[in-house]
């Protein structure tokens, strides 16, 4: 072949594939006319997501659901999830690890379950109230420099995600007991089960506190491995059946009172997704916080009035001398912390400026709702729901 001839075919061959090239970008454009932006910014996309709950009936796997749901509708269908119930692929206790080294896309948790890894984790939902409830403690994330102390808590854990949060959740219940149980020597020596700094801070009270999953929760009850136990609300409570080993249920307690779901997404994973469906996870799981927090107001409050109704579950308030000796509880274990651990004091200190200010606000502001409930419905202790 002369060197003429080569040219020719090269140059050929070079606009035969610069037409095919130029009719797949006509095709392209004239797609894009009629699909969304996002479909063409990032094309479609589905991340698989592990929660830590079981499918079925469970409220929480309910709620990583809603979410999944609003990231679909908010993207136009372009970015799916596929939520798995726990162990499809790891343990509850690996969620963390798995996400990280991309095993899987995005996880459905709390951050009180990589409290092992360090005890800071633990003060982003599972920490002492300082007066704040969930909301205000999701408002410091974002407004308060808590996202940064959450970034450097991964980093330092060597957790490779991007986290976002979602569901403020109410004040957990100080749980299910054998007895009505008022005074701190009700309690001193009973086999307890919680998760998180609660640990350490029911240790301090005089508990034997062991750590259980949620399902292995009411079995232990049953056998008498534990005493008592909270878990986190009344519907999930009841889905787990601890209406059928316990008949004492004590509401209100400051040793989980403002936690929240993690939504960790592998950072590689999240890198690759254009910047719209980025925002979709982000904002996907703001929206989550109203729907799901509405959600859990209404279903809550039925299954609680199912509990005293159907299955006579006595439910009382905790009592100030307990709240009183678990606020001493949490003084002693953040003290101890703050000594030994700099960057959980940094966490600690970031919490209680923002705490002060925000909450004497709040504090001050809010009429005593209680009164007006009472005005119209008698007192709260002897309402029938």
């Amino acid at each position: 072949m002369t060197k003429e001839n080569k040219s020719l075919k090269i140059k050929t061959s070079s606009r035969r594939k610069f037409f095919k090239t130029a009719a797949k970008a006509s095709a392209v454009a004239a797609a894009a006319v009629a699909m969304p932006n996002i479909a063409t910014a990032g094309g479609h996309k589905t991340l698989k997501m592990q929660a830590a709950w079981p499918s079925g009936a469970n409220i929480f796997f309910e709620m990583a659901g809603d979410y999944c749901k609003m990231v679909d509708q908010m993207s136009g269908g372009t970015l799916k999830i596929d939520l798995q119930p726990v162990g499809a692929v790891v343990k509850t206790s690996e969620i963390g690890q798995a996400v990280s080294s991309g095993v899987v896309d995005m996880g459905h948790w709390v951050t009180a379950y990589w409290y092992g890894k360090n005890p800071a984790a633990s003060l982003f939902g599972t920490g002492p109230s300082y007066g704040m409830s969930s909301q205000e403690v999701m408002g410091w994330m974002e407004y308060g420099g808590g996202r940064k102390l959450y970034d450097e808590t991964l980093a330092k854990v060597g957790f490779d995600y991007v986290g976002f949060f979602h569901m403020p959740m109410p004040a957990q219940p100080f749980g299910w007991f054998k007895k009505n149980v008022t005074k701190v020597s009700d309690v001193k020596g009973m086999k307890y089960r919680t998760v998180g700094l609660a640990t350490n801070v029911l240790t301090a009270m005089g508990m034997v506190v062991r750590q259980l999953p949620g399902g292995e929760i009411q079995p232990a009850m049953k056998t008498g491995l534990i005493e008592a136990a909270e878990f986190n609300n009344p519907t999930s409570d009841s889905q787990f059946g601890m209406q059928d080993v316990s008949k004492h249920y004590h509401l209100g307690s400051f040793h989980q009172s403002q936690e929240m779901f993690e939504i960790p997404v592998n950072k590689k994973t999240y890198n690759s997704l254009s910047p719209a469906h980025q925002a979709i996870l982000k904002n996907a799981a703001y929206a989550a916080n109203s729907d799901n927090y509405f959600k859990a107001l209404v279903r809550y409050s039925a299954d609680l009035a199912k509990l005293m109704n159907e299955h006579k579950v006595n439910v009382y308030q905790t009592s100030d001398e307990i709240l009183a000796q678990q606020l001493k509880g949490w003084d002693k274990v953040i003290g101890d912390f703050n000594k030994k651990d700099p960057f959980f004091k940094k966490v600690v200190d970031s919490q209680k400026k923002y705490a002060k200010r925000v909450m004497k606000y709040l504090l001050m502001n809010q009429p005593n709702y209680k009164l007006a409930y009472e005005n119209e419905f008698g007192p709260i202790g002897k309402v029938k729901i």
